[in-house]
């Protein structure tokens, strides 16, 4: 193979490179990594159920807490 064509053929490499960097950067990437790492932590969450006598103690102390919250009427909002 003489060298032009050598020559042909790195920048026909180079080009199909950089045509599919773009594709290969969301696979191969920093956001990919990303997201393999967050998946891998979501699937170490699990869902925590509690007794009934204490979720009905959590939600009348949360009811308890959004009632004592200060509020803003709408004819108080005036600017």
């Amino acid at each position: 193979m003489s060298w032009p064509w050598l020559v042909v053929l790195v920048l026909a490499a180079a080009l199909v490179v950089a045509v599919e960097s773009p594709r290969l950067g969301r696979r191969f990437g920093t956001d990919a990594r990303r997201e393999r790492e967050r998946a891998r932590r979501k699937k170490s969450f699990r869902v925590v159920t509690a007794v009934d006598e204490e979720s009905d103690e959590f939600i009348k102390s949360v009811q308890r807490d959004l009632d004592a919250l200060p509020t803003i009427e709408e004819r108080d909002r005036k600017t």
